[in-house]
């Protein structure tokens, strides 16, 4: 606070945009975690930085974070080498308004953040920036490091990559509720002809439990496979409950036990059928299931 009690204006500056870097971050990284550590150290740069040079707060302030994720990115890549079975984004109980933004909904699925995962972290960056905040090429120059020129063809490069793995299909709110209902009906009684009808042919099961909690330690491919695997396991005890939540901006649902958050299962839904399952169970990973997070693009 300034002696008048008014906010500085680099508190100021920063608490307008906070969202909004977070977001950055979160979509550059996938963990919720290291979005908050970029934006510790993004705001001790800002903190130093001369104000009255500053032209256009909210672009300086993106090109802090955008380059302390990229930092990130490198370190969080060795450690995601020696992970214990499938890695998978941090999940964050999303407010309302987060669906009603149908692009931020889908740059932060699930299935966005994994197919996010292949891009190179230069490529993610400029796609990010780009596609999901349309910022305009020589904003994204600067804060990568690059000429606008050449972040012209890697936009164009990770554009078609992004393209050719991404969801297909325009999938409504009440279409994906609907799914996810007769999933949960299908998991919660074992019904495993209930499950076939719901899964592609193709589907794809991931669970994440960090070498911390047990866990699947490989995908396991096929709605055979995944309908039997599911039903073994159905909901039985009266300790645990499948309860409905807005995760990453969809649909979800979350398995509580003795009223405390095991697992929160994610969706990818590509024309109509379940195509992919993302389980996380790792309990570092849960943290923000526990309150809303507000996304901003």
């Amino acid at each position: 606070m300034s002696g008048n009690g008014r906010l500085d204006p680099a508190v100021d500056a920063f608490v307008t945009h906070r969202n909004l870097l977070f977001t950055v971050a979160y979509e550059m990284l996938g963990s919720a975690a290291d979005a908050e550590d970029v934006l510790q150290e993004t705001w001790l740069r800002w903190a130093d930085a001369d104000l009255a040079t500053v032209r256009d707060s909210r672009a300086y302030l993106v090109r802090i974070t955008t380059r302390q994720s990229l930092n990130r990115l490198r370190a969080v890549g060795r450690r995601k080498e020696s992970y214990v079975g499938s890695w998978l984004p941090e999940p964050l109980l999303t407010t309302p308004d987060v669906a009603d933004d149908v692009e931020l909904a889908e740059s932060v699925s699930m299935a966005m953040l994994l197919v996010l995962e292949t891009l190179a972290s230069t490529e993610r960056a400029v796609f990010v920036l780009r596609e999901v905040f349309d910022l305009a090429y020589d904003e994204i120059a600067e804060a990568v490091d690059k000429s606008p020129a050449a972040v012209r063809q890697i936009a164009h490069r990770a554009r078609a990559h992004v393209a050719a793995r991404r969801p297909r299909g325009t999938v409504s709110p009440a279409d994906t509720r609907l799914a996810l209902a007769a999933f949960q009906r299908a998991v919660e009684t074992g019904d495993v002809q209930g499950l076939l009808d719901v899964l592609a042919p193709d589907v794809v099961l991931l669970g994440d439990g960090g070498g911390i909690k047990q866990a699947l330690l490989r995908p396991v491919v096929g709605a055979g496979k995944v309908a039997r695997l599911l039903a073994s396991r159905k909901v039985r005890a009266a300790a645990m409950s499948l309860q409905p939540a807005q995760v990453n901006g969809y649909p979800a649902l979350v398995l509580q036990l003795d009223g405390e958050i095991d697992t929160v299962v994610a969706l990818r839904i590509d024309d109509g059928r379940i195509t992919g399952l993302y389980a996380v169970r790792n309990p570092e990973k849960l943290s923000h299931m526990q309150r809303e997070t507000a996304l901003r693009r």
